[in-house]
């Protein structure tokens, strides 16, 4: 069952628009309503790269600020989803020993897997950002979604790593946690 009253707020930092939404989960598990939204227009990007971080910042801020007035709360934290040809991704495998006996998949055994994978060659001017697994594999069991307490000797993982431009991660992440 899903935990009532839960908030999480959202913020899409666009070129056109920057929107942050405010969320509530419900009593049934799926159930989740928008109680507040700001939207302004974006100042301070370009084809989804920040090339003025005091504009881009106080943008941020009215839309917080709107959402914040139509929900009546407080916004402390927020996912944030920014777009770009800076984003990019590609995807990667990665395989650990796991045999225990009876023990199954820890999730420092999923732990593990996900930093393998992430053992690819990434240029200096880029930063790893996300890593999306895929599936998982134990032994010869292939398309296991989720692994944890699975019995076996070997699992792999097959990934989608994110990565992005260090200068524009860089600048996204300080424009984000910026005091108000």
């Amino acid at each position: 069952m899903a935990e009532t009253g839960k908030i999480v707020t959202a913020i899409d930092i666009g070129s056109s628009k920057i929107v942050t939404l405010v969320g509530e989960s419900g009593e049934a598990e799926g159930d989740f309503a928008v109680v507040g939204v700001g939207i302004v227009p974006s100042r301070g990007m370009k084809r989804g790269q920040i090339v003025n971080v005091n504009e881009v910042t106080q943008a941020i801020r009215e839309s917080v600020d709107g959402a914040e007035r139509s929900s009546a709360t407080k916004i402390s934290a927020a996912l944030v989803s920014m777009a770009g040809n800076h984003i990019q991704s590609q995807n990667s495998h990665g395989a650990v020993a796991i045999g225990r006996g009876e023990q199954g998949v820890t999730q420092e055994d999923i732990n593990r897997v996900l930093e393998a994978a992430q053992a690819v060659t990434v240029p200096n001017n880029r930063e790893v950002i996300h890593v999306i697994p895929r599936h998982f594999k134990i032994d010869e069991q292939d398309g296991v979604r989720h692994p944890m307490g699975m019995l076996g000797y070997r699992l792999e993982a097959q990934t989608n790593i994110v990565t992005a431009s260090s200068t524009q991660f860089r600048i996204s992440t300080n424009v984000c946690i910026r005091p108000r």
